[in-house]
Formats: structure tokens, sequence, C-alpha cells
């Protein structure tokens, strides 16, 4: 009783009684579509492509976000400000950026509910090489449609292609992944690899292919932070090469 009394008196002063309103839950209030996305410290979503390309050419090799080998790394990051050009790992005294499809593309994360992610993969039959490009380049032959908006994008948008390289829609890909569904873009990439008959080929994959499913990934938004990337088992001829895939859990808030 004795202390009931000294929590009557406590509950009296100003300082009780603004501890109490503290902890009392406030009137409910409806979110509009803004606030209900998370504020994003990492505003903007830096996309670092980055291309190599052997001394002898015929073999270029896309990444976009670091493997387990650190020379080809990039710089790909959520962050509150826009990158202006692509940072890339050093190769590996073979294979080295090729300027032309080396690129750096900004997304604002606060533009719209969806990431699309497009993936256009291009091929040369007479280089026996692939070519992925996930994005853009304004509308050049090798451009991709990745952008941020309200609407889901279910065709991927890719440019022509250019000399030998032409488009494989088998192969290009979009993914519209829902920025509300958690706090990380987990952005994977499976890279493959050909080689026979003296000819050589990498081959990279960021988006799930849902039209050739042995070329798949995991890339995805969700509230887990995930540390090591799903990928497709390849088809046989291009068999995966796990120490150049890689996964970038990126932060949105």
């Amino acid at each position: 009783m004795r202390h009931q009394g000294r929590i009557r008196k406590w509950l009296a002063t100003a300082a009780g009684a603004a501890a109490l309103l503290s902890v009392l839950p406030g009137p409910a209030a409806t979110a509009t579509a803004d606030e209900a996305r998370p504020s994003l410290v990492g505003r903007y979503l830096n996309l670092h492509q980055c291309v190599y390309l052997p001394a002898l050419g015929g073999d270029y090799f896309t990444v976009v976000v670091p493997g387990r080998d650190g020379r080809f790394t990039t710089g790909t990051n959520t962050s509150a400000a826009a990158d202006a050009d692509a940072s890339c790992g050093p190769g590996d005294g073979n294979f080295t950026t090729t300027v032309p499809v080396t690129w750096a593309q900004t997304l604002d994360l606060n533009a719209g509910r969806y990431l699309n992610l497009h993936q256009c993969v291009y091929y040369s039959p007479a280089q026996r090489d692939h070519i992925t490009t996930v994005v853009s380049l304004g509308g050049g032959e090798f451009s991709t449609g990745s952008n941020v908006s309200d609407t889901r994008d279910t065709t991927p948008n890719c440019g022509p292609g250019r000399g030998l390289y032409s488009l494989v829609p088998l192969l290009s890909e979009v993914k519209a992944l829902d920025l509300s569904a958690g706090r990380y873009v987990n952005l994977q990439q499976c890279v493959y690899y050909y080689g026979r008959n003296g000819f050589n080929d990498h081959f990279t994959t960021v988006v799930p292919t849902t039209r050739d499913g042995r070329f798949t990934t995991g890339t995805k938004v969700s509230n887990t932070v995930d540390t090591a990337p799903t990928c497709g088992p390849g088809d046989g001829n291009f068999n995966l090469i796990p120490l150049l895939s890689g996964t970038k859990a990126l932060s949105r808030t």
C-alpha cells in the first residue's frame, strides 16, 4: 500500500506524467504510400558494371558484384550520393576492363515501389562469346531498361547489339523486385564458363532467367542478408565458376 501511494504521488508530478505518456501508445495513423516505404539512408543504388576482356579479345566477362576473387571487384553500392563512374578491380593481368561496355548507372530507390532489373545477353557465333549487360548507357547498342518505378516491368528492354553480337532472348530477362519486401537488395551474380576447341567463353547472369532455368540466380529483396549466391547448375557445356560468382546485400535503410 505504501508503494502504491508513492507511485500516485510520482505520477502527479510533471516528470511522472511525461514518463507515463512516453510509454503509452499514441493514436493510430494511416501511412501514405511514400511514408510506408522505409526511410532511405542509401537512397541511390549505384550499379557498377565492369566488363573484362583478355588481351587477345573474344571473351567478354561481366561482373556487377564482387566474387571471391578480389581481382574482379566492382563498386556497386547503396549511398546517399550518386556515383559518376564505374569502379572496377584491376583484373588478373590477362583480363582487363574494356571501356565501351563498362558503365555505372544510378537508380533512385525513392522513385517507386519496384526495382526493375533488366538483363540483356548478346552472343556472337563467330567469336562463340557472350556479353551480359544490366545497366543502361543512353539507349546504346548494349543498353538495358533497368529502372525504379511503381510499375512492374514484364519484358526486358534491350539494345539491338552491335557488329557480330546479337540479342539472345532466351537468356535475357527482367526481374521486378518489390522494394517493400525487405531491407536488403540481395544482388547475386552467377558466372559460367565454356572452354573447348580453342574457344573460351565466360557468361554471367544477375537476374533469374525464368525461360531457361539452368542459369538462374537468387537475386531478391528481403530482410535477410544473403552470404552466398544461389545459382543454376548450367547446361553441361557451361559450368558454374564459384570463385567468380558472388552476392552483395545492399542495405536500403
